[in-house]
């Protein structure tokens, strides 16, 4: 044989055992994005199976893309494999059925949406086994992407079952909240919740909502479905009240099965979807295991706000048209809390609790802030006078305490902090003051008319013009708030639209001729026109006998109180500046504890600097509790 075949065939054999040998073994870079693909990508984030659970399927002889297709069969085989971690055994198969839910395969109709709603509880049970019953506890998986990835599918898995349950719940009145799952009994347990004896109209999921106007979505990373519930009456119709809950409350659903092991809980024939209130409950415990809870603290506001019409409400109660509100309403923008101290918020002139998003939603979103303290924001009519809305914020505040705390003994009742805008910081002032005689004695001022009156109808006038410090604040913020009044006030614009300002003919009827009367004959007399009843753009002039009365009442002296200022440019003296609306004079308390001068239009409360101010102030508010 020639050499040359003999070197061939000795070539080829060794390269033939090199092919069948260790040698396959090669190495390439992984690129960023292949990096975080590897460990995060999953069948929630990218559509397909994530690494973990193809590399399980492959110990099991199965290829990752048919079981993408069809999971039912590679579930089957994954449970019958044997050895196998149960860790990598019910991750995967949470995936798998995830993966089943979310395919195209199942269809349409009524059957297709039972087989998806099953398929979510058995994503569910078999995170919660690998979360609570495998062979390492939670907390020493706690930096392992796996983890993560198996609570994403149970919150979701345990999302998309409530609102689906609340969907049948919705088109079914009067059905009890449960059903069967298989050969699983699922019961709802609401009873922690204030909403817990309203039937929903609709359940949301948190997550899904974008909002714009909000700068921050505030949330609790943890185990559970973050939800927002409508309870809104079905026929739109309005609560009779003073008080009212935000009815669009936030909650977290936390689906527990039975059974305290693996087995048990696999084979689980009972289980339990837990409505949570995520301002009160921050955790949850399956036996000696606790871990977070989930909460979105942004989603029920923002929804609130976004439903609640009120840009275009407002504007109808200020010019008096159908459709808007003739008396102060509170809002709590949660359950209320008899342990967490109120913070009161009082809006400008022709707003509503719109205004606030920002500072509500920032105290909200702050945890030790939210640890402390619960929202309540008055809605009022900002048509009225300053006198008669001093005395009907009074009134429903009044009546709010005596609902949720009729003995005044609770936390909540005591130390709260009031922070109004503009017209708002005006009657937030009135309420942490003492009138004594001096608004009486101003508007008599200078008329033997008006003096008579007042000694005559001394009964009536007097609940409107003397009235004390609530005790209850002992904190107070001004926002951009006119103490002193405006010249715009009596500008050409401004007495235009106070022309078109409508009072309710009850409020004119009950009223009319006694503030017609407070108004004087002295206007008459000097050929000016006055107005048969003043109403909140009049109330702020500067000449207004009411407001300028009301700039010299004492403020209770154990309030601690706080201005926040704008001013449209940086440039000039300080004294001489304006927010476009109110002047520094006017918004400027002598004697406050703090002075926070922003560059900013009037809607200075908006801004991110007002906002950090207002944080500032309610933490060292708690800090010298």
């Amino acid at each position: 044989m020639p050499v040359y075949r003999w070197f061939a065939r000795i070539l080829i054999l060794v390269t033939a055992l090199a092919s069948a040998g260790c040698a396959m073994v090669t190495v390439g870079d992984v690129s960023p994005r292949e990096y975080i693909a590897q460990r995060r990508g999953d069948i929630l984030s990218g559509r397909h199976l994530s690494g973990q659970t193809a590399e399980t399927l492959a110990m099991a002889g199965l290829d990752d893309e048919p079981c993408e297709r069809a999971p039912i069969p590679c579930i089957d085989a994954l449970t019958a494999v044997s050895p196998m971690a149960e860790e990598r055994r019910q991750s995967a198969i949470a995936e798998l059925w995830l993966a089943r839910a979310t395919g195209r395969s199942l269809g349409m109709g009524p059957q297709a949406d039972q087989a998806r709603d099953a398929a979510y509880f058995e994503v569910a049970r078999h995170a919660y086994a690998y979360l609570f019953f495998t062979e390492r506890t939670a907390s020493a998986r706690a930096f392992e992407d796996r983890q993560t990835q198996v609570r994403d599918y149970y919150n979701y898995a345990v999302q998309q079952f409530a609102i689906a349950l609340g969907h049948r719940a919705r088109e079914k009145p009067g059905t009890a909240l449960a059903t069967d799952v298989g050969q699983t009994h699922v019961t709802v347990d609401l009873h922690t919740l204030s909403w817990a004896n309203e039937r929903p109209r609709e359940v949301v999921a948190a997550s899904a909502l974008r909002f714009q106007g909000i700068r921050s979505t505030y949330r609790r990373d943890g185990l559970g479905a973050e939800l927002v519930v409508d309870v809104r009456p079905e026929d739109g119709a309005v609560v009779d009240r003073a008080y009212q809950a935000m009815p669009t409350p936030s909650a977290t659903a936390f689906l527990r099965f039975s059974g305290d092991s693996l087995d048990a809980v696999l084979h689980a024939r009972d289980a339990v979807l837990e409505g949570h209130d995520p301002f009160q409950d921050a955790t949850v415990s399956v036996g000696e295991t606790t871990v977070p809870l989930a909460g979105n603290f942004t989603a029920g506001y923002g929804l609130w706000l976004a439903r609640s019409g009120f840009a275009t409400q407002s504007l109808s109660t200020l010019f008096g048209r159908s459709g808007g509100i003739s008396a102060p309403r509170i809002y709590l923008m949660q359950p209320y809390d008899p342990s967490r101290r109120v913070i009161l918020l009082l809006h400008g002139l022709a707003s509503s609790p719109e205004a606030w998003v920002n500072v509500a939603n920032d105290i909200l979103g702050d945890e030790r802030l939210r640890r402390h303290f619960q929202v309540w924001q008055v809605y009022y009519p900002t048509n009225m006078p300053l006198a008669l809305n001093n005395r009907a914020i009074r009134d429903a505040f009044a009546r709010t305490l005596a609902h949720f705390d009729p003995t005044g003994q609770a936390v909540a009742s005591q130390h709260m902090i009031i922070i109004g805008h503009s017209m708002g910081g005006v009657l937030a002032r009135l309420m942490v003051s003492s009138s004594g005689d001096t608004i009486l004695d101003e508007v008599a001022q200078g008329s033997e008319r008006r003096r008579a009156f007042l000694a005559r109808r001394a009964k009536e006038v007097s609940p409107y013009l003397r009235f004390d410090a609530l005790p209850n604040f002992d904190e107070a913020v001004f926002i951009a708030a006119p103490h002193r009044g405006t010249d715009f006030a009596t500008n050409r614009l401004s007495r235009l639209i106070s022309n078109l300002i409508r009072l309710p003919a009850a409020v004119v009827t009950r009223f009319g001729g006694m503030l017609a009367d407070l108004a004087g004959d002295d206007g008459d007399a000097q050929g000016k026109k006055v107005a048969l009843v003043p109403n909140s753009i009049d109330n702020l002039r500067s000449d207004d006998s009411f407001i300028r009365a009301a700039a010299n009442l004492p403020i209770d002296p154990r309030v601690h109180y706080h201005s926040i200022i704008a001013r449209r440019s940086p440039d000039g003296a300080l004294e001489d500046t304006d927010d476009g609306l109110v002047p520094y004079w006017s918004s400027h308390l002598a004697g406050a504890e703090s002075e926070k001068v922003i560059v900013s239009g009037h809607s200075v409360q908006e801004t991110p600097q007002a906002v950090l101010e207002v944080r500032r102030i309610l933490t060292e508010n708690l800090d010298r509790k």
